[in-house]
């Protein structure tokens, strides 16, 4: 809507821009937290617009981002987690053996790789990632 007219002339570079980012703010929009587009309101000192369609792109571009990189470390956690309890359990029974001077990472790498293999780690990885967009 807004590529096609400035290539053929018909429109210049201004409402080209407007028309052709008005599908990436609807997606921003969708896929940004209130709380975050608030906090950069509260950091320019600015009330929160009364339309979430009046907030404009110099604030909700940091607010995307922002919120994207809490999902991000959410799904970085929620995947970190498990390899943790392999890691203190295999510690744990290489101490009970008394197996002190073998390092528990050439046993525990082993077993967080079939472990992600198992449960099909990557479907899990890329299905929650695409679920986390609206």
């Amino acid at each position: 809507d807004g590529i096609e007219p400035y290539m053929d002339k018909k429109i210049g570079y201004e409402l080209a821009f407007e028309r052709g980012i008005k599908p990436f703010k609807e997606f921003m929009i969708k896929n940004t937290r209130e709380s975050d587009i608030a906090l950069f309101y509260r950091i320019k000192k600015e009330p929160n617009p009364k339309n979430i369609d009046d907030v404009p792109l110099t604030l909700l571009m940091p607010a995307f981002i922002v919120s994207e990189l809490r999902t991000a470390f959410e799904i970085g956690f929620l995947i970190f987690l498990p390899f943790l309890v392999i890691d203190i359990i295999v510690a744990s029974i290489l101490m009970s053996l008394g197996m002190m001077m073998l390092p528990p990472v050439m046993i525990s790498l082993p077993i967080k790789i079939i472990f992600f293999i198992v449960i099909d780690g990557w479907q899990l990885i890329i299905g929650n990632l695409a679920q986390s967009f609206k």
